[in-house]
């Protein structure tokens, strides 16, 4: 395993992107990661056009001051839309003579391969951004078109209307929750449990629905709880992110909204945040998500040795009991508990632990590295003060 090359190797990120997601998975795996698909949401064309249609002729019965390009993939849909009821020409000569606003480069590709040309557009790419900007002119009786990509945005229309403006909102699409939500639990327990070690949001409405199917299954607090922890929340922008960090979430951002630097920021983050390095033996051992590697090589680790090897890893070189052990482990090895469950639990017994020792030893494939200590425990065969206690944003 090359470190520069396979940067994520033994993590395993968590997707919930419908849209795109084969393009981000692709670029995780690129680099190592095991990838957890669990879509949250679905793009759903209008069902009845009857409110996009109603919207475009008010754009063309009344002359329009300002409209707000969101997204390109959106623009070009409502142009498309039109084309079929026979209102793209006159669509595209009404827009011609407004002051078109392009939230982002991808939006301004879309204006400018229809033939037009946008006025401004900001640097950044947010919508805090084309407030400004719009709030500096006179906007009392303006008429202003905003272009929606599956929800409504009351901070910018809200803005635009309490400045006098008349704001005609433009539904392109809409987004509704996935039918089949069974991934998506799935991964919201595997978060709760730290078997995953990211998740990454692309859009605002994906982690609305991963709160709410947490929250059907009583695991809303828990998933935050494991998010606020030893789950990095990677985001691909301001907006995405808000609802996560109302509830004091830290996420991963990237500078750019785009889905490349979100897997830059990941492979930037990730391993500082999940990964412990401790000298074993004149070793380097690294622990990562579902794996180590030791000198290089990479080693996969099932759930159970590894929550072992990470409570052993935290008190580098000294004694940890059995009993401490028994509550470290999952909690799907204990008869009867849920299997995502995290509070309240029974306790494992010390066979399980024993048997968890043996597993992860063989999984090492190298003898010495844990040590048992009769009577009291075990232990890494390290000199505590030669481990590195910086990487320390190790899950339980």
């Amino acid at each position: 395993m090359n470190s520069d090359s396979d940067p994520l190797a033994g993590f395993a990120v968590g997707l919930t992107a419908a849209r795109r997601h084969e393009e981000l998975a692709a670029l995780l795996e690129r680099r190592g990661a095991r990838v957890v698909h669990a879509p949250a949401i679905r793009l759903v064309p209008l069902a009845d056009d009857a409110e996009l249609l109603a919207a475009t002729r008010a754009c063309l019965d009344l002359p329009l001051d300002h409209v707000v390009v969101t997204t390109g993939i959106g623009f070009r849909a409502w142009l498309e839309t039109a084309d079929g009821w026979g209102l793209r020409d006159p669509l595209i000569a009404a827009l011609g003579g407004t002051d078109l606003v392009a939230r982002g480069p991808k939006a301004r590709g879309a204006i400018r391969s229809a033939g037009l040309q946008e006025r401004w557009s900001p640097e950044s790419e947010s919508c805090a951004e084309v407030i400004e900007h719009l709030l500096e002119k006179d906007l009392d009786g303006a008429r202003v078109a905003v272009q929606l990509y599956g929800e409504r945005h009351p901070e910018l229309t809200g803005a635009l209307r309490d400045a006098g403006a008349e704001v005609v909102e433009i539904p392109v699409y809409r987004w509704s929750r996935t039918e089949d939500t069974t991934p998506l639990r799935r991964l919201v327990g595997q978060a709760v449990a730290g078997t995953v070690d990211a998740i990454a949001f692309t859009s605002a409405p994906a982690v609305a629905a991963t709160l709410a199917v947490a929250a059907e299954d009583g695991l809303e607090e828990p998933l935050l709880d494991a998010m606020r922890t030893h789950v990095v929340a990677a985001c691909v922008g301001p907006v995405t992110a808000r609802a996560l960090t109302e509830r004091g979430v830290p996420t991963v951002q990237p500078e750019r909204a785009r889905i490349g630097a979100l897997v830059r920021a990941l492979v930037s983050d990730l391993p500082l945040r999940r990964a412990r390095r401790v000298v074993v033996r004149g070793s380097s051992l690294e622990l990562r998500g579902h794996a180590v590697v030791l000198d290089g090589q990479l080693r996969p680790i099932a759930p159970a040795p590894m929550a072992i090897l990470r409570a052993l890893a935290r008190r580098p070189g000294h004694v940890v009991s059995r009993a401490e052990l028994c509550g470290v482990l999952p909690s799907r090895l204990v008869v009867g508990a849920s299997p995502w469950s995290r509070d309240a639990r029974p306790q494992a017994d010390e066979h399980a632990v024993e048997m968890a020792v043996a597993r992860l030893r063989r999984g090492l494939g190298r003898n010495g590295i844990v040590e048992t200590v009769v009577k009291r425990g075990y232990r890494l065969a390290c000199d505590p003060r030669l481990s590195d206690q910086v990487r320390a944003g190790v899950g339980g």
